[in-house]
C-alpha cells in the first residue's frame, strides 16, 4: 500500500496544474492573465518518499490546469503572480503555493497529511498552447 500511495502522490502533485474545465471555458470566465500560456513544471520531493516528476501545464485566464482529467484540483494565479493550488486523487491530497514571474516560477508544496513536502519550479514554454 505504501508503494501504491507513493506512486499515486507524485502524479497527484503533478496535477497541481489541473482544473476540471476546458481552456475555452476558463478563458471566457477569467479573461486574460499575464501568466497565461504553457509551462513546464518540475516537482521535487525533499522530505518523505513521494517521488519527483515533471509535467506540462497551461494557464488560461489566470486558472491553471492539465489535460489529464484523472485528478481533481483548484488553483489560480493572482495579478501579482502569487499562485495557490490544491489537488486530490482518491485519499491523497496536497497543496502548493509560490510565485510566477514573466517566464519562470517557484514555490513549495506539502501533502495534506504532512508525510511529504518539497519544492516546485516552472518555466514558460514558447507558444500559447
Amino acid at each position: 500500500m505504501k508503494g501504491l500511495s507513493r506512486l499515486l502522490l507524485a502524479p497527484a502533485l503533478a496535477a497541481v496544474l489541473l482544473l476540471p474545465c476546458s481552456p475555452t471555458n476558463a478563458a471566457r470566465r477569467g479573461g486574460v492573465s499575464p501568466y497565461d500560456g504553457t509551462w513546464s513544471v518540475a516537482i521535487y520531493t525533499l522530505r518523505g518518499d513521494c517521488g519527483s516528476v515533471r509535467v506540462a501545464a497551461q494557464i488560461v485566464g489566470g486558472r491553471v490546469y492539465s489535460k489529464d482529467q484523472s485528478y481533481q484540483a483548484n488553483g489560480a494565479v493572482g495579478a501579482n503572480g502569487v499562485i495557490r493550488v490544491s489537488v486530490a486523487s482518491g485519499r491523497l491530497s496536497a497543496s502548493g503555493s509560490g510565485r510566477l514571474s514573466q517566464n519562470s516560477g517557484a514555490g513549495r508544496w506539502r501533502s495534506s497529511r504532512g508525510e511529504c513536502s518539497g519544492t516546485w519550479s516552472a518555466a514558460r514554454r514558447a507558444g500559447y498552447y
